[in-house]
């Protein structure tokens, strides 16, 4: 038999191919009304893209037995939504490139729910917007392709092949009168048939609604852009005017050096510095080098939040999460800005995305492999570069201010154990913790192999933190200065099926919101500022901190006099005389 007749027993039959064609050549000639479409595809997204929403409604149904007339009303009233939503937007020439546009944002946004457990609300998709294309490399691996393809590949095809029905102006316009104001009137049936339930679920767990797919875009989209278009139309509001040094740099004897590092996406419990010696419960140490110096642990310290476009505007503003307000934060100006106009000299250097605002029209750079000088490109791959970069010249910087007498603080912003490729973030010499998940997919990997490379992370950021004070403490008899390493927030590694970082603050779990802190000071920091350092320590190591001493603490530090410094989250108050609270 040749290669012909073997190929064409693989292929079905004439009795089974004539009938698929004929279904393929009459889905491709059929011509629905407009209307048909706009039911048709929200009842796919409802099947497809919005199962995650489904599972959270049933897990959280709660005592209502059974469940499923609560499921059943809000899947009808999620179908409802969405053909309200086409039957406003999806007019004329906007009909089948909108559709489009959000049939792949369904496919996407799905994806990330099912797979990874994160909710699509307005910081998520922020975070997923100024996401560099580094980045964003990783996260689009093969399993998001096929997923996409699998839920919008067959209506993309279809869209794009069907011809509507057509009608005059005014039939039209009132079929979508009719489709529009029945899915309101469904819906309302709907929401007052369960109620009761509802509403209950709605007050204790208002973040499903984030779940909603595509909706949940359109929604985060839409405040995204609308709060981005407010902020860029005024400038930043100016704080702390009245800030200014407790003693000024011309009455110092030395140069004062404040080395701040922003981790990137390191959690408390991977952490093997603990307050009183204690390891992770894994009982694996991923901090030896910092365990082996003087440095101050402050446990496990709330963040501000669970992504970095939320935490680090608010882990440099003065309000914090105590009292969180996003708006007045994003307008106005950051710590580093009245430490600049206090008299300190200031740098934000950047080997991530951005300072979020925090450093707006401060002196900064972000390191790329194209600014870097040859001997450092080996540190870079793909566009992103290992943390190392950040301390290449740390001692010239160092040498070049001995000779003055300023206060600086050179902002280090890391890419830290940025996911889902924690693989990439360390050089094969840091790889002690095997075997280790070396996919950028976390599904293709073992719950080990994943904290095996995430930990391998943490060892590497231990030994930058460790060079650095390394480096600090060989000019100390020149500079006086201090580290302060924290963590922006912290991330989920598969505990409760969730991967990654970014869940709305009321919901996410400890491992997302708890983050270490790392202090380290000169011998001549304390002479220098006044502060009794052991005081500070006590109050360093007492644990219940959070973001929120950041702002407070640093001023404090650095003796900055302003009515924003709070003693209560300053932790130097009370340690030097004229900072009593």
């Amino acid at each position: 038999m040749n290669f012909r007749n073997r190929f064409s027993q693989l292929l079905p039959s004439a009795a089974v191919a004539r009938p698929l064609k004929g279904y393929v050549h009459a889905l491709r000639g059929w011509q629905p009304a407009r209307e048909t479409v706009l039911l048709l595809i929200p009842a796919w997204w409802l099947l497809l893209a919005n199962q995650s929403f489904l599972a959270a409604v049933w897990a959280q149904a709660g005592d209502a037995q059974p469940g499923w007339p609560l499921v059943l009303a809000l899947a009808g009233v999620v179908l409802a939504l969405h053909v309200m939503l086409l039957g406003v937007l999806a007019v004329r020439w906007f009909f089948k490139p909108l559709l489009s546009v959000l049939i792949v944002a369904a496919a996407v946004s799905s994806y990330f729910s099912d797979q990874l457990g994160i909710f699509m609300d307005p910081a998520m998709l922020r975070n997923a917007l100024r996401t560099d294309l580094a980045e964003s490399r990783e996260l689009l691996g093969p399993s998001l392709l096929l997923h996409v393809v699998l839920v919008a590949g067959l209506p993309l095809w279809w869209l794009w092949h069907l011809q509507t029905a057509p009608r005059r102006w005014g039939a039209a316009l009132r079929a979508r009168l009719v489709l529009v104001g029945g899915a309101l009137m469904a819906a309302l049936v709907l929401v007052w048939a369960v109620f009761q339930p509802l509403s209950s679920m709605m007050r204790n767990h208002r973040e499903i609604r984030y779940l909603v797919t595509p909706a949940n875009v359109l929604w985060s989209g839409s405040q995204v852009l609308w709060r981005d278009a407010q902020g860029a139309a005024a400038p930043r509001q100016p704080i702390g005017l009245d800030a200014q040094l407790q003693v000024p740099a011309n009455q110092r004897q030395r140069p004062l050096v404040l080395l701040l590092v922003v981790g990137e996406t390191v959690r408390a419990a991977n952490w093997g510095l603990r307050t009183g010696g204690d390891l992770p419960p894994e009982g694996r140490q991923t901090t030896p080098q910092l365990a082996a110096l003087p440095v101050w642990q402050a446990g496990a310290v709330q963040a501000c939040g669970t992504n970095t476009e939320v935490s680090l505007p608010c882990m440099f503003a003065p309000v914090g999460r105590r009292d969180y307000d996003e708006a007045r934060i994003r307008s106005q100006e950051s710590l580093l800005h009245v430490l600049q106009r206090a008299g300190v000299q200031v740098h934000w250097r950047d080997n991530q995305s951005g300072c979020k605002g925090v450093c707006e029209d401060l002196p900064q750079e972000t390191l790329s492999p194209a600014q870097l000088p040859p001997q450092l490109t080996a540190l870079c791959d793909k566009g992103r570069c290992l943390d190392e970069v950040l301390l290449a010249d740390l001692p010239e910087r160092l040498a070049a201010v001995r000779q003055g007498r300023e206060l600086h603080v050179w902002v280090l912003h890391m890419l830290g154990n940025h996911g889902p490729s924690y693989f990439r973030r360390y050089p094969p010499a840091f790889a002690r913790f095997t075997p280790e998940c070396r996919s950028d997919d976390l599904k293709a990997c073992s719950p080990q192999e994943i904290v095996n490379a995430y930990d391998n992370a943490v060892l590497y950021t231990d030994h930058l933190l460790a060079q650095a004070i390394g480096q600090l403490r060989a000019q100390a008899g020149q500079v006086d200065s201090a580290l302060l390493y924290v963590s922006d927030h912290g991330e989920s590694l598969g505990e409760r099926g969730l991967f990654l970082h970014g869940m709305p603050y009321a919901i996410a779990p400890a491992v997302q919101k708890e983050v270490p802190m790392v202090f380290w000071a000169s011998e001549g920091l304390g002479r220098a500022t006044g502060i009794d350092l052991a005081c500070m320590r006590q109050r360093w190591t007492a644990g219940g901190l959070a973001h929120d001493h950041l702002f407070h603490t640093v001023l404090g530090l650095l003796g900055v006099q302003t009515v924003l410094r709070e003693p209560a989250l300053d932790l130097t108050a009370g340690c030097r005389p004229s900072h009593k609270a």
